[in-house]
């Protein structure tokens, strides 16, 4: 009780109160502009931690991080360039829905999911997060291989209109991503004698080219052809029907949400990944993901935003940072004094009973806040085309350039830009590509990593309880379709005899 009041002292302080509002204020506006990232913006903000103090540092970078995470949805929806790249997957349904004159309950949708995976995530952290914490201890390199190409099946799902394109376009972003470094070895592959290649494609230039770049291709496609799409926008939440109905969806992207985050180093972009593959698994809605369906949008956001909160369960409760951003976060903590690990419950139990109380209010400051500056965003709509779309292109320029100071970035940024636009001229899906971009990193490194592990042999992947039950569910999922059509086929037989 004694610790809980003195969080409660801590939480009531001015400089903590006006540091968590400010700080999501500005992680929205950061988030907002493609290619600036939650990790840009909490590394902007580390100056400041040595002249606040300790609880109003935290309050910040909190603030900032859940702001950053959720503001990325906001480029994604208007102007079909996720701002983050937890938001890639958020412009599947989200540009969709804004494209067919419904912007504004995708707003709506993408706050609420955001706030409600935040807030849940905040309680199941208070709750359960030593329990979590030696759950994901039990995820080596065969776990995470199993869960990377389980989610790998959302590609099927998202190209059932055409399968051999978006196997294709999948087949590409795997390959763009293994560019530069063998993970394992240290071997350079495809570089094709280019230094900048070395490193790798970016993930940042890689996404806002794809959808950024090309989206300005295909609008001036249009403009020669005399069809602009006109997006109006009036923010809107979701009725209390609407909530009811798609509450159990809202819940278990949450769920997947708090349970990738406390897997260390996987990170809220594969976790919407993978929520986004299960909701298009089982949503009875599945048949319209990609045009504009909420329970996409819904997985996606409520996933991301559970996951800022769930991270904090490794890095407060074993020290280890569940993605890059926490691991700044990590530096920031032992900055003031603050050694994260097994005994930080027992030895500072107000500071963390503290951060649980102000994630929840970060959250609650996020929905008002995305409430508020949502507006002031789809006003940007209103510009002429030319205008709206050369906007694009600068924000998109600086924010990439900004990352790294690297101009290589910005041929990444075109080549993409351009490459995407040429696929989606001949129909090929652009999802898939951003899938095996973004998860074949992990499914990589695990893989190489387990069969180290087994000498070379890949029996020994199914040695491991998790990951036998995720290929089983993958092959299941998989076959599932086969399956349905032999019990119709024998069901109709039977009823054909009969």
């Amino acid at each position: 009780m004694d610790a809980l009041l003195s969080a409660l002292s801590m939480l009531a302080a001015p400089d903590a109160l006006l540091a968590v509002v400010a700080g999501t204020l500005v992680g929205i506006i950061i988030g907002a502009l493609p290619g600036l990232g939650s990790l840009l913006a909490i590394t902007m903000a580390l100056p400041l931690t040595f002249v606040l103090g300790q609880g109003a540092s935290v309050a910040l970078l909190l603030g900032i991080y859940c702001g950053s995470v959720y503001g990325g949805s906001l480029s994604a929806i208007l102007i079909n360039t996720p701002g983050t790249p937890q938001s890639a997957a958020t412009v599947l349904d989200g540009y969709p829905m804004a494209r067919r004159g419904e912007a504004g309950l995708a707003l709506g949708w993408a706050t609420t999911a955001s706030a409600f995976g935040g807030i849940l995530a905040t309680v199941i952290l208070a709750v359960a997060s030593p329990l979590l914490a030696r759950i994901g201890l039990k995820f080596g390199p065969v776990e995470y291989f199993a869960l990377g190409v389980f989610a790998l099946t959302c590609i099927v799902t998202v190209s059932r209109d055409n399968l051999a394109k978006g196997l294709m376009a999948g087949l590409i972003g795997l390959f763009v991503a293994v560019v530069g470094q063998d993970p394992v070895t240290g071997y350079l592959r495809y570089d094709f004698e280019v230094f900048d290649l070395s490193a790798g494609i970016g993930l940042v230039p890689f996404l806002v080219g794809l959808f950024a770049l090309s989206e300005v291709f295909w609008r001036a496609a249009e403009r020669v052809n005399g069809s602009v799409p006109v997006i109006r926008s009036a923010f809107r939440c979701p009725s209390l029907a609407e909530l009811r109905r798609r509450f159990s969806m809202l819940l278990k992207s949450s769920l997947i949400g708090t349970w990738i985050g406390t897997l260390p180093g996987v990170g809220a972009s594969s976790a919407s990944m993978i929520s986004y593959a299960e909701a298009k698994r089982s949503s009875p809605n599945r048949d319209k993901f990609g045009t504009g369906e909420p329970d996409g949008l819904i997985a996606s956001e409520a996933a991301n935003n559970a996951v800022t909160s769930g991270a904090m369960v490794p890095t407060l409760s074993l020290g280890v940072p569940g993605d890059p951003i926490t691991a700044v976060m990590l530096g920031a903590l032992v900055l003031q004094g603050v050694t994260p690990g097994p005994r930080l419950f027992l030895d500072n139990q107000e500071l963390v009973l503290f951060i649980f109380l102000m994630l929840f209010v970060a959250n609650i400051c996020m929905f008002f806040g995305g409430w508020l500056m949502s507006p002031l965003f789809s006003r940007i709509l209103r510009l002429p085309e030319p205008l709206l779309m050369a906007a694009v292109v600068v924000l998109v320029a600086a924010g990439t350039y900004s990352i790294n100071g690297n101009p290589f970035d910005l041929l990444v940024v075109l080549l993409a830009g351009i490459g995407g636009f040429l696929l989606r001229y001949n129909g090929f899906p652009l999802a898939p590509m951003v899938i095996g971009f973004v998860l074949s990193p992990m499914i990589e490194q695990s893989l190489r990593q387990g069969l180290l592990m087994n000498r070379g042999s890949f029996l020994g992947f199914f040695a491991s309880p998790i990951a036998s039950g995720l290929f089983l569910i993958t092959a299941l999922f998989l076959l599932w379709p086969l399956l349905s059509r032999l019990r119709k086929r024998v069901f109709s037989s039977a009823t054909v005899k009969e």
